[in-house]
C-alpha cells in the first residue's frame, strides 16, 4: 500500500467518523481488524468494531478537530492526533452519569493497514481527564 493511499484510507475513516457514518468507517476496516481501546480489552473483526460504533452513536455525540495524520513510506502503518468535541448523552457502566456534558480531549490513534484497509487501530486519550470534565 502506498503512502498516499494508506493516508486517503485513515482521512476517509475520519470524515466518516465525523459525518457520522460508522458504514463508512466499517468500509475501512478490514474483517480481522484488531480495534485495542483505550484502558479497555481488544475488539477482533469487524462485527466486534461495528457494536462498538453503534454504542459509541448512542452514548456520544463527538466530532474531531485539528486532524494531524502521519503515514510512514510504506503505507502500512498510520498516527494521527487529534482533539475530541464531545458530549455525553448515555451512562457507560462504570463510568459518571451521563447528562449530556460537553468534553475536550486530546486524543491520538494508531493504525496498521494491508491491501487498502485498516487493520489495527489504537486509540490513546486521558481517561482520569475526560472523568474530570465529565464530574463538573
Amino acid at each position: 500500500m502506498s503512502n498516499s493511499a494508506a493516508r486517503a484510507t485513515i482521512t476517509a475513516y475520519y470524515a466518516a467518523f465525523n459525518a457520522e457514518n460508522p458504514a463508512g468507517m466499517l468500509a475501512c476496516v478490514s474483517e480481522n481488524v484488531e480495534h485495542r481501546v483505550n484502558e479497555g480489552g481488544i475488539r477482533s473483526g469487524a462485527a466486534k468494531f461495528a457494536e462498538f460504533c453503534a454504542h459509541m452513536g448512542v452514548s456520544y455525540r463527538e466530532t474531531l478537530q485539528d486532524i494531524e495524520i502521519f503515514v510512514n513510506d510504506s503505507g502500512t502503518r498510520a498516527a494521527a492526533e487529534f482533539v475530541v468535541h464531545g458530549e455525553y448523552l448515555k451512562t457507560d457502566p462504570g463510568l459518571p452519569e451521563a447528562k449530556g456534558q460537553r468534553y475536550i480531549l486530546p486524543a491520538g490513534s494508531f493504525f496498521d493497514l494491508k491491501d487498502g484497509k485498516i487493520t489495527r487501530i489504537t486509540t490513546f486519550y486521558n481517561l482520569n481527564d475526560w472523568i474530570a470534565q465529565v464530574s463538573r
